[in-house]
């Protein structure tokens, strides 16, 4: 089937009383028939609810559907974007390794590889996104992962999947891919070879800025890599927490129920079964919303790369982007809503980020509200020089997410505020 028709009826079969919506599941616990019914839930003898912290009726269709729209496996919804990055790198990762990402991340998931995984003994290397070929160079014994956004957040650049997964498979490394911007709709990564996908479903999946939320899916067959590979003995040895369980050794999703069984149950980043809810009314029109927020990003990308006050502008389908021939190849019907420009400098990019009146000055994309946002200042406000360098960040540069207004208005709104520098 199609991702329209998917993403409004995967992962649901209707319940006793027929209902057309997905009912809201919002509960804390379940009952068990019985003793032995409650043991082997616990002991995965059978597979059901234990506990909302765990799972829950309403949660498990947001991460089929979401699943199924990638092309994944299996799924697991988090509380928010940043704690499915997290449980998926800690899921790799332990004291003494390594993650190999890119330099061109979002702000917060920048500060989580540089500073809070470092408290916990795992270092951070990167590599350039337009230069794949240098994480050979990174690669030791103790690299768990390759860690990098599908469409980089906000420089706007777009990865070279299958030679990162190149690179990856040849060592054995597992692949982690940030698809939060293009959405499975514009984008699917494990079509290309990736092993993970994780998303901030706070952003186009709500559509509106109502939930935060995040989610890791992961491919078919995982279980082939993982299994008797030296780098991960976590999925290969028993896990004396639950029993001394093998997860190489269980005919499911191993990935994510890892994540699941260690990381949601001990520190508890659960999503909640109404936010799960929202997100399924919002992947029931990402089909149609991501076609007019990249039909309208366009448009605006296209006026501003021609105004003469701009130095320069993000937007992988311009005919003069750099990213071009890489959004032709792994971007399907558009580009997203995210686009961003370079003014001379920071005062200069002040007034129009201050001067816009239906652009709202918010640090969030994906709404069907366009936003403003001046990076350095916020989002990676926390990085030094150097690192904003790195990441793509000028002092002048502004993020524009484009929602679903009139492309006409948006550019009328840019001009006068642009008409103040």
């Amino acid at each position: 089937m199609e991702k329209e028709t998917l993403a409004i009826h995967s992962g649901y079969v209707k319940d006793s009383q027929g209902t057309m919506a997905v009912p809201i599941y919002q509960t804390t616990a379940y009952e068990f028939r019985d003793v032995e019914h409650a043991g082997n839930l616990f002991a995965l003898k059978e597979l059901g609810n234990i506990y909302t912290r765990l799972n829950n009726p309403t949660t498990e269709v947001f991460e089929k559907r979401l699943a199924t729209l990638e092309g994944g496996a299996g799924a697991l919804a988090t509380a928010s974007g940043m704690s499915a990055i997290t449980y998926s790198l800690m899921n790799v990762a332990e004291s003494g390794d390594n993650i190999i990402a890119s330099s061109k991340l979002y702000g917060g998931s920048l500060t989580l590889l540089t500073h809070t995984l470092k408290r916990f003994g795992i270092e951070a290397r990167f590599f350039d996104i337009e230069n794949p070929s240098s994480i050979e160079s990174l690669i030791d014994e103790n690299s768990k992962g390759i860690f990098f956004e599908s469409l980089s957040n906000p420089s706007v650049d777009v990865a070279d999947i299958e030679a990162i997964t190149e690179i990856a498979n040849r060592f054995n490394i597992l692949t982690i891919v940030d698809n939060t911007v293009p959405t499975p709709i514009l984008c699917n990564p494990i079509s290309s070879g990736v092993d993970v996908v994780v998303h901030s479903a706070s952003k186009y999946i709500t559509g509106q800025g109502l939930a935060i939320g995040g989610a890791i899916v992961e491919r078919e067959n995982i279980v082939e890599k993982i299994k008797d590979n030296p780098r991960y003995p976590q999925f290969n040895k028993p896990d004396e927490s639950y029993h001394g369980l093998v997860y190489v050794d269980l005919p499911l999703p191993i990935f994510t129920l890892r994540a699941r069984l260690l990381f949601l149950r001990d520190m508890g980043a659960t999503l909640s079964p109404f936010n799960s809810w929202l997100f399924i009314q919002g992947l029931e029109t990402l089909p149609l919303r991501m076609k007019q927020h990249s039909d309208s990003a366009f448009t605006i990308a296209e006026f501003l790369n021609s105004h003469p006050k701009i130095k320069k502008v993000n937007y992988p389908e311009l005919i003069d982007s750099k990213n071009r021939l890489l959004a032709k190849k792994y971007l399907s019907d558009g580009a997203s809503g995210l686009l961003s420009f370079e003014l001379e400098n920071s005062e200069n990019a002040t007034k129009v980020v201050d001067g816009v009146e239906i652009f709202s000055l918010v640090v969030n994309i994906g709404d069907s509200k366009s936003i403003i946002t001046h990076p350095a200042s916020t989002t990676h406000q926390q990085l030094s020089d150097n690192e904003m360098v790195e990441a793509g960040i000028s002092k002048g540069l502004i993020r524009l997410s484009i929602g679903l207004e009139s492309a006409k208005d948006l550019m009328n709104d840019l001009e006068q505020a642009l008409a103040n520098i």
